[in-house]
């Protein structure tokens, strides 16, 4: 660490206290970014894997020429008439059934999820919310109470209940019949809402279990757990600020692994393209419910500028074939990653689809014993090769690749070579 780095993270400690958390051993200074890569104080170029934020890629150029055109003409909050927010609604309901026609915009993933919460519990009179392990959904204060990835056990609140991630690689169901094993939970934890005499409102699941080390769920699981919540009179919200827009190749939406419909679907992060904009999507018949009660009003959320950002995002998408270019690229990704299972025993596992992918650090297969030192080494060796990845899952053994949706082969190729090197050095 250079003595510019050290001074920059000490007057930051000064000025934002100690809450906030660097990346590395050896806190990268970013300056600048384009496509798949970022740029340091010193002009050295890094090779991103990790930012799902800019969806298109940082900076791209028709991302940043609506933001600039709509700057210059006009922003203000959406208690006044504007197309850019009724032109992102149609667009963005349009990539949902039919069922799911009414969009409600604000700024972050952790508003769009508070708003799910809040139609829920008006729509069904309970109060009650199932959630898995090792989830984050935001940090509101509401959010935060049913992020398990961060909330201390002893301050979940009661009408909090929470049931196992579906992970069939370390998780205590691994069969045939895993799906139902596990959607089971959901049942139960239904029935610790009712000894507790709390109505349940509804379960929310990341559709793709990021922060539980995006396991690879058994087939069916999300449309039993639904048809549970349903049945007790709850409803069912797919969180897709990580797994949406295309990023898993096969689907446009997480949640479209399983035959299902969610009730409520929530958006953000990469929407925007790193400009602050999420979505709450769902069914007109609730959100009339919904404004029965009250109303919903977020100053920035939807704001001309924003939209714009957004219409420029699913034009790139679809202009660019994003979504079936992140299919062919992580296929393409994980073939490369499983050559280098076969000569490297600490690769556990390889899960995810598109461009998402975990590669579990173990230090058995075996035993699938999780190897968290070896992981935080590969980390910062990465990062010392200028590659930036993270770490993620219960033992942070799991190395998390989410790169921005240009990410090509070529840049696949570097990774899988330097990703070798690191490997033979570490082990």
């Amino acid at each position: 660490m250079n003595t510019d780095t050290a001074a920059l993270i000490e007057r930051r400690t000064a000025l934002l206290g100690s809450a906030y958390r660097l990346f590395y051993d050896d806190p990268v200074h970013l300056v600048r970014g384009e496509g798949v890569w970022l740029f340091d104080a010193d002009g050295q170029k890094y090779l991103d894997m990790y930012n799902n934020v800019p969806h298109v890629g940082h900076c791209h150029p028709h991302v940043v020429a609506a933001l600039t055109k709509q700057i210059e003409t006009l922003n203000t909050h959406t208690r006044y008439l504007h197309d850019n927010v009724l032109d992102l609604a149609e667009r963005l309901t349009g990539k949902f059934p039919a069922e799911l026609d009414t969009a409600m915009f604000s700024c972050t993933g952790s508003e769009a999820n508070e708003l799910a919460l809040r139609i829920a519990r008006a729509c069904t009179g309970g109060t009650g919310i199932i959630v898995t392990e090792s989830a984050y959904h935001g940090n509101t204060k509401a959010i935060y109470e049913i992020s398990t990835e961060d909330i201390p056990a002893h301050e979940v609140p009661d009408f909090v209940v929470t049931v196992p991630t579906p992970d069939i690689y370390r998780g205590q169901y691994r069969g045939d019949n895993a799906a139902a094993q596990y959607a089971a939970h959901v049942n139960d934890a239904l029935k610790t809402l009712q000894d507790r005499g709390i109505k349940p409102a509804a379960m929310i699941v990341d559709t793709i279990f990021a922060s539980g080390g995006l396991i690879a769920t058994p087939p069916g699981y999300l449309k039993m757990a639904a048809e549970f919540v349903r049945a007790a009179g709850g409803l069912f919200v797919a969180d897709e600020v990580q797994p949406g827009f295309g990023r898993t190749g096969r689907n446009f939406w997480g949640y479209e692994i399983d035959a299902l419909i969610p009730d409520i679907v929530t958006m953000g992060k990469p929407m925007g393209n790193g400009h602050p904009l999420a979505a709450t999507v769902t069914r007109r018949d609730l959100v009339d419910s919904f404004s029965q009660s009250t109303h919903y009003f977020n100053t920035f959320g939807g704001n001309p500028v924003s939209c714009a950002a957004g219409l420029a995002v699913l034009d790139v998408i679809e202009k660019e074939g994003l979504q079936d270019h992140a299919l062919e690229v992580g296929l393409y990704l994980n073939a490369g990653i499983d050559e280098l299972a076969l000569r490297h025993p600490a690769i556990g596992d390889l899960r995810g689809d598109g461009l998402f992918k975990s590669i579990e650090m173990v230090k058995d297969r075996e035993t699938r014993e999780p190897h968290s030192d070896l992981a935080l080494r590969l980390v910062n060796a990465l990062r010392e090769r200028r590659i930036l990845l993270s770490s993620s899952g219960v033992d942070n053994n799991i190395l998390k690749l989410r790169p921005p949706m240009v990410f090509a082969k070529e840049h696949a190729d570097h990774f899988l070579q330097v990703f070798d090197e690191v490997l033979v050095a570490a082990t």
